[in-house]
């Protein structure tokens, strides 16, 4: 699920999140299946808005990155688990390549609280 539009009020504080990948932060490896790497993309995502003192609920806009169509089943139920029931506005695309030859998915996002 998702919303076609997002307002965001000008008094709040907005975080734009990088192109985000599935790369395990820690061992700084990427998974070899796609659901573990999409799995690591979100939890990096969520990690990176905790550092701003923000979570899930107060993503506006995602844009989901990925480079195979047989993968779209497994990662909506992934973002739909993530996202807790909050329906920001989103864009999927489907690339014929990432920067890393293994990247299977990436994430973008826009925060506001």
């Amino acid at each position: 699920k998702y919303s076609d539009a997002v307002e965001v009020v000008a008094a709040q504080r907005v975080v734009y999140v990088s192109g985000t990948p599935g790369i395990d932060g820690d061992s700084h490896e990427l998974p070899a299946d796609f659901a573990a790497q999409a799995e690591v993309a979100w939890k990096n995502v969520i990690a990176i808005l905790a550092q701003a003192d923000m979570q899930v609920q107060d993503i506006v806009k995602v844009t989901h990155h990925l480079l195979r169509r047989e993968d779209l089943d497994a990662y909506r139920e992934i973002r739909t688990r993530h996202l807790h029931g909050c329906e920001p506005a989103s864009m999927l695309t489907f690339l014929p390549a990432l920067v890393w030859p293994n990247m299977l998915i990436e994430l973008e996002v826009i925060a506001a609280k």
